[in-house]
C-alpha cells in the first residue's frame, strides 16, 4: 500500500547498491485485494466496491518517472521473458502484471470456516459473486485433474 513512496526510497538510494537487481512485482487488479479477501474469508463481508476498488495506476509507468526500470505485462505468456527482462535491466524494476480481481488467492488448504465465510459474502450479495464462484472452482478442480 506505500508502493508510490518506496519506489521513490529505491530510486533515491539505488546507487549505493552494488547489484542492481531488484524487481517488485505489483498485482494491478484495480482492488485491495489482500484487505477484499480477508473481508470475504475471515468475516464473510461482501466486497465493499466504494473502500475497495482503486483507479488503475499505472506503477510500471511511475517507476519510470523517477528513473527505475517498468514493464507492465497483460498476457501470461509474455511473464516469462518479463522475468528475463526485470532481472538483466541493470537497475530495480517495477514488473506490473495485469490479474483478474475475481480469482481468489486460495492457499492450498482452505479452513471450513474460511470457506463458510466466504460463502456468507458470496450469498450476502458480493458484487462478483458470480465470477468469484466460477474462478474459484475451476482453480481448486485443477488440482485433482491428473498430470497437474
Amino acid at each position: 500500500m506505500n508502493g508510490m513512496n518506496e519506489m521513490l526510497t529505491i530510486a533515491k538510494y539505488r546507487d549505493r547498491w552494488p547489484d542492481q537487481r531488484l524487481v517488485i512485482c505489483v498485482f494491478n487488479n484495480q482492488d485491495l485485494n489482500q484487505v477484499t479477501w480477508e473481508q470475504r474469508v475471515l468475516a464473510g463481508d461482501p466486497k465493499f466496491p466504494g473502500t475497495q476498488q482503486i483507479p488503475d495506476f499505472p506503477a510500471a509507468r511511475f517507476a519510470e518517472l523517477v528513473g527505475l526500470h517498468g514493464l507492465k505485462i497483460d498476457r501470461p505468456d509474455d511473464l516469462a521473458d518479463a522475468w528475463a527482462e526485470s532481472f538483466n535491466a541493470g537497475r530495480p524494476t517495477v514488473l506490473e502484471v495485469v490479474v483478474d480481481p475475481e480469482i481468489p488467492p486460495l492457499p492450498p488448504h482452505i479452513t471450513t470456516t474460511q470457506a463458510k465465510k466466504m460463502a456468507q459474502a458470496m450469498m450476502e450479495g458480493d458484487p462478483e459473486r458470480a465470477g468469484v464462484m466460477e474462478k474459484a472452482m475451476r482453480e481448486k478442480l485443477r488440482e485433482f485433474l491428473p498430470g497437474r
